[in-house]
């Protein structure tokens, strides 16, 4: 078992959702965050006055997958959340972490059954 989080673009939400609905990935805990990379904050205008903002929303997807679901998972939010053919700074990342167990608090079942 492991844990996917990905971290994308707010406009890319809806898209990545139904993306991997369609695949039969139905469990998703969706966080909202702020943050920033290499785009290192964005420059704007407010009234006149330029400022930055260092910390850029973005959206957070934490899927506890089975083993055999994980590359599918991986492909489906990579290709779904990229911005253009190519991609640009700022679509996002995906960590993979080990699932060390999965408990099933309502009908108490553990491992693979439970995700």
């Amino acid at each position: 078992m492991k844990m996917v989080v990905a971290i994308i673009q707010p406009t890319k939400l809806r898209a990545v959702q139904e993306a991997l609905y369609d695949a039969g990935i139905e469990r998703v805990t969706l966080c909202d965050s702020q943050g920033y990379g290499r785009q290192r904050g964005q420059t704007a205008m407010y009234r006149g006055v330029e400022y930055r903002s260092y910390m850029l929303r973005k959206i957070a997807l934490e899927i506890a997958v089975n083993d055999d679901y994980v590359e599918k998972t991986i492909d489906i939010i990579s290709r779904t959340a990229k911005t253009g053919a190519e991609g640009t700074i700022g679509d996002g990342k995906i960590f993979v972490l080990p699932l060390v167990e999965t408990i099933q608090i309502g009908p108490e079942q553990r491992g693979r059954s439970a995700v």
